[in-house]
């Protein structure tokens, strides 16, 4: 039941992040996105400042943490909001889902402990064949994806 759980949970999640993937080569403006929003809309800093309730220079300083990657979430749907804007906020996988991220952890995590125990039995002359080597790895990769381990992710 509980492996059954963790897959559909896995499936949603998938389903949920499945639309951000074309935004996964965007990439962020050398000036950030409020100061190229508000200069492609003409709106100045007082203009945009006096939206927020902030005085200019506190605008400048906001489009400078921006870039420096020290804005805030709730300052970033602030200024978004006073330039009619909604800020969207996901993450995208570096792999095609997470269904495949788990894939290739738990295939990477079967290796080193089908070759561990291969290494020990070819010290004492009962090495396996490639075929059964590989046979084992998956069968571990499958093992280790249904568990779920919490050491899948050490």
């Amino acid at each position: 039941m509980k492996n059954t759980k963790h897959h559909l949970i896995v499936a949603q999640i998938d389903k949920k992040l499945s639309p951000l993937r074309v935004l996964k080569d965007t990439t962020v403006p050398s000036k950030g996105w409020i100061h190229t929003l508000r200069t492609a809309l003409q709106m100045s800093l007082r203009q945009l400042s006096a939206k927020i309730a902030i005085v200019p220079q506190s605008l400048k300083d906001m489009e400078s943490r921006e870039v420096a990657g020290t804005i805030t979430l709730n300052t970033l749907r602030d200024v978004a909001n006073a330039m009619d804007m909604q800020l969207v906020y996901g993450f995208v996988s570096k792999h095609e889902s997470l269904k495949q991220m788990i894939e290739k952890r738990a295939k990477e995590l079967a290796t080193e402990i089908v070759m561990r125990t291969n290494n020990t039995m070819t010290l004492e002359d009962q090495q396996n064949s490639k075929e059964r080597i590989e046979e084992a790895i998956t069968q571990k990769t499958n093992e280790i994806k249904s568990e779920m381990p919490k050491y899948l992710w050490d």
